[in-house]
C-alpha cells in the first residue's frame, strides 16, 4: 500500500535532514542560500542545438542567474553537455529533454503550457517582440525559447509561440550567438524580476525536491545511504 502524500512529504524532509549529515555545514548553508534565489518563474527552452559548447554556456548562465529548469528539444541533434564549458552547472539544474519523435517542438510547447508557461520566442528579425527591458513579466511564467546559431528557432517554433522578445542591435551582424543572447536576456529579466512584486521564488515543495536532488548529486553512493534510511521507514522509492 502506498503511503499518503503528507507522509511522503514528511519522510522527504527527514531524508534531507539525514543526508545533510553527509555534507559539511557550510555546504548545507550554501544550498539554502542558493535555493532562496532560485526561480521557476522563468525557464529556458533550447531547440535542436548542434553546438554543445554554446548550449553548455547557457546552462552555466541559468545556474548563475538562478533559473532552475532548462528544457532541451532534440529533433535532429542530440545534445551532450560540454563539461569544460558547463563547469558542473548541469549538476544543479533540472534538465528536461524532449526526444520521443522527429519533431518534438509541439510536445515541448504543450508540456510547458500545461504547467502554466507562456512560450516566448527569441527572434532577432524585424520589430516583432519587446526588448528585455520592456517585456511584460506580469502576465505569468515564461519559457524563453532559443534556437540554433545559424538558423535560430524553427518556423514552427516561432509561429506557435505565445509572445516574442528581441535584443535591439545596431551593427551589421544580424544576431548574437545563443549563449550571448541568453545571457543578455536572462540578466535583464532576472534583474527586473528581483526588483518586482512578483512571487518568483520556488515554493516549499519545490525547494524540498531540488534540495534533495542536490544532496543526492553531492554525496558519494547516496543511493545506498538513502535505501538504508528508507528501510528504517519501511518504505522504498
Amino acid at each position: 500500500m502506498d503511503a499518503p502524500p503528507f507522509l511522503l512529504d514528511m519522510i522527504e524532509k527527514e531524508l534531507i535532514e539525514h543526508l545533510e549529515g553527509f555534507v559539511s555545514g557550510q555546504r548545507a548553508e550554501r544550498f539554502d542560500m542558493v535555493l532562496s534565489k532560485r526561480t521557476d518563474y522563468i525557464t529556458v527552452l533550447m531547440e535542436n542545438i548542434y553546438q554543445p559548447h554554446n548550449a553548455s554556456a547557457v546552462l552555466r548562465t541559468c545556474d548563475c542567474f538562478g533559473i532552475q529548469e532548462v528544457n532541451i528539444i532534440e529533433n535532429s541533434n542530440e545534445y551532450q553537455v560540454n563539461p569544460d564549458v558547463a563547469l558542473g552547472s548541469d549538476k544543479w539544474l533540472t534538465i528536461n529533454k524532449y526526444n520521443a519523435s522527429g519533431n518534438n517542438t509541439p510536445d515541448a510547447y504543450k508540456s510547458l503550457r500545461e504547467r502554466g508557461y507562456r512560450i516566448v520566442a527569441t527572434t532577432p528579425h524585424g520589430d516583432k517582440g519587446a526588448s528585455p527591458a520592456e517585456f511584460n513579466l506580469q502576465k505569468g511564467k515564461i519559457a524563453l525559447a532559443f534556437g540554433t546559431e545559424m538558423q535560430g528557432l524553427s518556423q514552427q517554433a516561432v509561429s506557435e509561440a505565445d509572445d516574442y522578445i528581441r535584443i535591439p542591435m545596431f551593427g551589421f551582424t544580424e544576431s548574437f550567438n545563443i549563449s550571448v543572447s541568453a545571457a543578455i536576456i536572462i540578466y535583464e529579466l532576472i534583474t527586473r524580476l528581483h526588483n518586482s512584486d512578483i512571487d518568483w521564488q520556488l515554493n516549499e515543495e519545490e525547494k524540498i525536491a531540488v534540495k534533495l536532488d542536490w544532496l543526492r548529486n553531492s554525496i558519494k553512493r547516496s543511493e545506498l545511504i538513502e535505501k538504508k534510511f528508507m528501510d528504517t521507514k519501511k518504505l522504498h522509492k
